[in-house]
This record gives structure tokens, sequence and C-alpha cells, in this order.
């Protein structure tokens, strides 16, 4: 097989090649197989009919065009792979000669996108400012409140429900005096916001055996976004109380025998979530600052058909205003992506089995699956290499830290090596692109003691 590439413009080319007849006869005899085994002919068994039989009742065009449409992506790769293309996106096949004898080579053209070629800065002339490194005493006790908030415990009270309260409440939701649903026993927390709305509203003031009724869109069901009477009785109110800072609660919530002692470890992790942030800012800016002064060119029709397929999807083709935005995003996604991988070319960045797990751990939670599930779709779905990718990508950001200076806003020097490894990648991920992803935070309900309960209601 030869090949010849021809510069169609930065990211552009046009791949020529030419098959020899003898390299594309295997696929030729597999198409003549193929077909034998589909069709009958009288005098012959099926799967035994001579080529010449099957010229005469197919054609050896169709013969041809099946052998050509098996063999030409083996072709093409290897083409790829002898002129060292990377691709982008699809590429345009034309197919310009068919051998129609055992002489005549088969010939075709592949127009596509190739990554830009560049060159990475000098990192060492990179400087990047942060914050400064400051731990508070107030940091320190936003930390023991959440430590207290989860070690809290639910008690009734007799008084009106306010906010913050956990309530158990029966709701019932009529359209036109037509019962929709009704549901019992559920636990909510005012202020929550993540039920119904005016629900906040509705129980604040409330005691127990107090009725209420409301008017508020239907969350769910067959009338979702309908507006309902909604009926809401408060069988309980509950408000939690939180235990006191001494070494009592230093004994349950840790380790420790002391008070002090587990202060003393509290500010030592909160000490170390500053040194992260920092470490996160400084990657976020490096990245920023590569993104702003690196001058690549794009691929622009793989540009274009990304931008029409995220449009298409959202059926607004016609959005020229978010057309605009989808394709700045689009093209900041890439170039950071094209950056990024050259890092990864640059540094010979390889992915552990172990750094691979935890990013589909890491991964699976933040979409509410079990990992081994997450891992099972990943594989089927034949997304590891694009995962083991992006791991790569992140590591290779991580690196840049070695390289560039880091200040704060003070002008102070900022020495980020006291991070060790297995914290570090902790914080990798935060730097990396986020496109058309969101982020799910856990509803404050979660952390309730197993006393709380929630239902699935239509309402």
């Amino acid at each position: 097989m030869k090949s010849a590439v021809e510069k169609l413009g930065p990211t552009r080319v046009k791949l020529s090649v030419e098959v020899p007849y003898e390299e594309l006869k295997p696929s030729v005899d597999e198409a003549y197989k193929a077909i034998g085994s589909q069709i009958q002919v009288p005098g012959f068994r099926k799967g035994k009919v001579p080529a010449r039989i099957i010229d005469q009742r197919i054609g050896r065009p169709a013969v041809l065009q099946e052998a050509i449409n098996e063999a030409l992506p083996t072709f093409y790769s290897q083409a790829l792979v002898e002129n060292e293309l990377r691709p982008m996106g699809q590429p345009e096949v034309e197919v310009t000669e068919v051998p129609v004898d055992d002489e005549q080579p088969l010939k075709f053209d592949a127009e596509l996108d190739t990554a830009p070629e560049f060159d990475l800065p000098d990192f060492s002339q990179i400087t990047v400012e942060v914050d400064p490194f400051e731990v508070a005493d107030e940091d320190v006790d936003k930390e023991f409140d959440a430590l207290r908030e989860r070690f809290g415990t639910l008690a009734g009270v007799d008084r009106a429900a306010a906010d913050g309260d956990s309530v158990t409440i029966d709701l019932k939701a009529t359209i036109d005096d037509e019962d929709i649903d009704d549901v019992s026993g559920i636990n909510y927390v005012i202020g929550s916001g993540n039920m119904l709305e005016g629900m906040d509203e509705a129980l604040a003031g409330l005691s127990a055996g107090d009725t209420k009724t409301f008017k508020a869109p239907l969350a769910g069901g067959e009338h979702q976004g309908r507006d309902a009477d909604i009926t809401v009785t408060v069988q309980a109110v509950k408000e939690r109380q939180l235990p006191e800072l001494d070494d009592d609660f230093a004994q349950m919530a840790s380790e420790h025998d002391t008070l002090d002692e587990m202060r003393a470890e509290v500010t030592e992790q909160v000490t170390r979530t500053k040194r992260f942030e920092q470490g996160v800012q400084a990657r976020d800016k490096a990245l920023d600052h590569l993104l702003e002064t690196l001058d690549l060119p794009m691929p622009e029709k793989v540009i274009e058909s990304e931008v029409h397929q995220h449009l298409e999807n959202e059926d607004r083709l016609e959005d020229d205003e978010h057309r605009a935005e989808v394709d700045e995003s689009t093209r900041k996604s890439l170039k950071t992506q094209l950056i990024l991988d050259k890092l990864v070319e640059r540094d010979d960045v390889q992915v552990s089995q172990e750094e691979l797990i935890e990013y589909i751990v890491m991964s699976a939670s933040q979409y509410g699956m079990d990992p081994n599930q997450f891992a099972q779709t990943l594989d089927q779905q034949g997304q590891v290499p694009a995962i083991m990718g992006e791991v790569a990508r992140r590591k290779a950001l991580a690196s840049i830290l070695d390289e560039i200076k880091v200040v704060d806003t003070d002008g102070n020097d900022v020495d980020l090596s006291e991070l060790d490894d297995d914290e570090d990648e902790d914080t990798e991920g935060a730097t990396a692109e986020a496109a058309d992803e969101s982020d799910e935070s856990a509803d404050d309900s979660s952390q309730e003691p197993s006393d709380e309960k929630k239902d699935d209601a239509t309402v």
C-alpha cells in the first residue's frame, strides 16, 4: 500500500491511498463467501456458490463494493499510522478508482482534520497569582459546626415549626376538586426548598395537627407542571439538637480523647484544604494563561460538526445567539484538550490501573451509581480509552505546578510541593474542563439520622 499527504490548511489534509489488488483480494474473497451464504442458486448448496456464478447473478461491482466497504477502515487506519497523522472528527472519503481486474489497484482519497502543530511555552517563565494562605479560627469553627450538624439528633417540640426544623407531614393534591395524589408520613426540612414551590412558606408557623392549603405546580406525574391545590397537614415538629463542644463530643466524633486534640487535627485538615485550594487555583490560572496566550489553528469542520450536533440535540438549530455561545464553549473545550494532549505527549504521561479505578469510583459517586456498574457501562460503550485520556490530561495539568512560579496576592512565593501525592490527586479533578457537565450536590436531608425518611411522591 502507498499513501501520500497533501496539506490543505493548518489542520486539514488530503490523504491519497493506493492499495494493490493483492492486498484487497482477501477482502474480495470474504465478500464472495458472505454473498454466497446469502443467496440460493439451483444446483449449488448454500455457501458453495462459485465466484463466477455470483458475478453473473449479483455482479462483480457489488462484490467489490462490499469488499471495499469492509476493508477501507483498515487501509485508512494503516495510512494514518504510516503518515503519523492524528485525526480529529470523521474523514470525508471518496473512492477514486475501483479495480476492474486483478492488475488494477484500489485508490481512495480522504480529507480529514488533524491536530494542529504548536509548541508549548517555557513554563518556568510563567507566573500565576493565587489567594494568600490563611487559616482563621472561623474556618475551624465552620468545620466543627458541620460536625455538630452531622452528629446532631432530632427531638420533638411542642411549638410552631420554623426554618431548619424537620416536620413529618401529609400531602394531598387536587385539581378542580379531583384528587391527584395523596401521601402520608413524609419527612421534610423547612427551608430546604426541594419539594414544592411555596412549601416552606406554608409550613412556617404551623404546629402539630395544623393544616394549610396553598397552590403550587406539581413536580411529577402525568399532571407535572399544572397548578394544584396542595393541602399539607403537620403530624410532628422536630428540631435538631446539636451536641456540646466538649471532650465527650471529641470522643464520639473522632479518635481523640480531648477537644483540644480534636481541634488540632481539624485545624490540620483545614490547612490541607487551603493548600489544595491554592493548588487548584494555580492550575486553573496556568491553564487560563495557556488558553489566552497560545494561538492555535482550530479544526473548523470539527467545531462546526460538534456545534451542529449539540444544537440539533436541543432542537435549537435556528437559535443564533445560543449557537454563538455553544461555538465559544466548544472552541475553548477543544483548545483545552489540545493543550493538555500536548502536555501528555511531552511528558509521556501514563495512567496506572489504580488511577483509572480511582477516577471511575469518583465519577460513579457523582452520578449516584455503583462503581462496578458504572465501570461496566463505560466498558460496554467503549469509553474506557476516553476516560484514560481524561485522567492523563489531569495528571499532565498537575505537572505544570512543578515548572511555573506561584505567588500569592501579597507577593509571597507559594510552595505547593507539600501536597503529598495522594491528596494532590484528589484536587486534580477540579481543574479539568467541565463542558456540558453539571455537578449535583447532595440534599441536606440525606445527612439526617436514620429516623428521618423521605418518600418519593408525585407532588
